[in-house]
């Protein structure tokens, strides 16, 4: 199968990665939030080939604030989220943020899910590489668990996303990837509701995956809103395939 089928059967609802980011600005800034007055907070993989969405980002909004780990997870914590909303510019009294949260993951020109080809590598390669190995060692019954100082990240990933598995289940890597975006979204909401203070700060929360295809990357839109002087708004973005 052909990468075009397999995106339209798995994410029916998607974006080019520039067009995420040109929808989302128009719709922000119809409630208050510009480049100006509003800092960027970023919160996607550390993997080469997830930069160029960091690119547009900051095209758009100017510098952004980088939350990033493996397989976006969100590790920052209270300390690395409250760096950026300090950093945040205020005007006429009031903060505004936007943070992007979105995992990845790769498909082939053959519509191989995880694969991808890097540049100067002859073989296939993976993305999230870091949830591939997860899932290497849990299909295979391996599944390390011990604390492991040299590799913290990958440590984390296992510890958090356990959590959220049924005992005895596999996911498939699809399955695993949205597993991931839903616990990156809660993560960054529950800190969130414990920092912002909404009577002086007003900010924006874009999930999603981040897609990468042979030729171009895509965004499937999870759940984004905005939330001005205390009231939640859906943000509705993306297109029918």
């Amino acid at each position: 199968m052909s990468f075009e089928s397999i995106l339209k059967r798995y994410f029916p609802v998607f974006n080019t990665e520039a067009d995420f980011i040109d929808r989302t600005y128009r719709i922000l800034n119809g409630s208050g939030f510009n480049a100006d007055n509003t800092i960027a907070c970023v919160d996607v993989c550390r993997d080469e080939i997830s930069q160029p969405l960091v690119t547009l980002i900051k095209e758009k909004w100017g510098e952004a604030f980088n939350l990033s780990s493996l397989a976006g997870m969100f590790f920052a914590g209270k300390t690395g989220l409250k760096a950026a909303m300090n950093h945040a510019p205020v005007v006429s009294g009031k903060e505004r943020h936007v943070y992007f949260a979105l995992p990845h993951i790769a498909i082939g020109a053959r519509g191989q899910i995880g694969v991808c080809k890097r540049r100067g590598r002859k073989e296939e390669s993976h993305a999230c590489g870091a949830l591939h190995v997860f899932l290497e060692e849990l299909s295979g019954g391996k599944l390390n668990l011990l604390r492991d100082n040299e590799d913290m990240e990958l440590h984390l990933i296992k510890i958090r996303l356990m959590r959220e598995i049924p005992y005895g289940h596999v996911p498939d890597l699809l399955e695993l990837t949205r597993i991931t975006r839903r616990v990156i979204q809660e993560d960054l909401e529950k800190a969130l509701d414990r920092i912002v203070d909404k009577t002086k700060s007003d900010y924006a929360l874009l999930t999603g995956i981040q897609i990468h295809g042979s030729k171009e990357n895509y965004i499937g839109p999870g759940e984004c809103y905005s939330v001005v002087n205390g009231i939640k708004k859906p943000i509705m973005v993306g297109r029918a395939s």
